[in-house]
């Protein structure tokens, strides 16, 4: 019903020569559709794996919207994503729902104060929506000189992403140890990476990953 009131207001407005309709997602159907993610990913989008399968909550929906549409244009090469994003599985509206549903998520990175009488269940639930970064061997001052003059341009000041560039901030550090790894043997696609990626050296890497794992301290 949603899907179709907005159909009808944007065709109620509509002009020739000029798109009214604009392109949107529902979380709520995106949810249902979650249901497949959550098992490598995890039920809070708190990815899994101890960071084979990347943090997700949070992440911007433009962001996610490229994404899964680079996985199913086989533009972003992932072969656990491919049975996934085939067009019977995702269509684009799924994947405007799906990005919409995950965007809300929110994960803290300590168990919040529970006042009052709280039962163990409860307790747990609030334990899933915690995810804490260990921290990576490194020198976290010159990681973060690094961060600066390269990355925080598009990845923001603290890691916390831009629309378009996901934050690296409460990210596994394994998981970005192995993207560093792909970017540098062009498995996976930067938009600057002779500038940014290949003059780095395996201890610039590494003094990055120390910084990024104090960013959600």
């Amino acid at each position: 019903m949603k899907r179709l009131a907005a159909l009808v207001l944007a065709c109620s407005f509509a002009v020739p020569g000029v798109v009214m309709a604009q392109e949107q997602g529902y979380a709520e159907d995106g949810k249902d559709i979650y249901v497949v993610c959550a098992p490598c990913h995890g039920p809070e989008g708190q990815g899994g794996g101890g960071g084979d399968y990347p943090r997700l909550a949070g992440f911007s929906t433009e962001y996610l919207i490229s994404q899964l549409k680079a996985f199913k244009a086989r533009e972003r090469v992932n072969i656990p994503m491919y049975p996934f994003t085939v067009e019977r599985e995702l269509n684009d509206q799924d994947i405007l729902d799906v990005s919409a549903y995950i965007t809300k998520m929110t994960l803290d990175t300590r168990l919040p104060e529970m006042e009052g009488q709280v039962d163990g269940y409860e307790r747990l639930l609030a334990a899933k929506r915690v995810l804490q970064i260990p921290r990576a061997p490194g020198d976290v001052d010159k990681g973060a000189a690094l961060y600066k003059e390269n990355c925080a341009r598009c990845h923001g000041e603290k890691g916390e992403g831009r629309p378009h560039d996901p934050p690296l901030a409460g990210q596994y550090i394994k998981y970005l140890a192995k993207q560093f790894r792909e970017m540098r043997a062009d498995a996976r696609l930067h938009p600057r990476p002779k500038r940014l990626i290949v003059p780095l050296s395996e201890d610039d890497v590494q003094n990055l990953l120390a910084y990024f794992s104090t960013l959600d301290d």
